[in-house]
Order: C-alpha cells, then structure tokens, then sequence
C-alpha cells in the first residue's frame, strides 16, 4: 500500500468547490482545507507510488481551480 500527500493551491475563492470535487476522486481518503501557504491537502491511497502519480496527473489536476500541486510519498519503514 503507497500512501501519498498533496498540497494544493487554487484560484482564490474555489476552496470548497475543488475540496468536494477533490473528496469524491479515485484514490482520495481524505481532504482537508488549510489555511496558510497552501489550500488544501489530499491524502491518497494506491497499491503503487505510480498509481497515485497518475491519479494526481489525471484527476486532481483536472479538477477546475487547482492552480498548482505538490505530492509528497509517504514512507514506509
């Protein structure tokens, strides 16, 4: 199981239309809106490190609003 993180920052004033178009994607098992240097933060779980690559490339960047993105692994040891 690959756990990762994405910080999300989008056109001002859409937070929470791309939060509840976000919580609804392939993947996502939670979303939080933020307040600070970024919108909102997903956490996505896969089988695979590619999987959630391209759930982020294929359908969170998709989303209208999202401006820009930053996925973080998670690390499992």
């Amino acid at each position: 199981m690959a756990i990762g993180y994405v910080l999300i920052n989008v056109k001002p004033g859409s937070e929470q239309d791309v939060h509840a178009k976000v919580s609804v994607l392939p993947h996502v098992c939670d979303a939080t809106v933020l307040f600070g240097d970024h919108d909102l933060i997903v956490k996505l779980e896969a089988k695979d490190l590619a999987t959630i690559a391209k759930a982020v490339v294929e359908h969170i960047r998709s989303v209208e609003g999202v401006l820009e993105t930053k996925t973080l692994a998670g690390a499992d040891f």
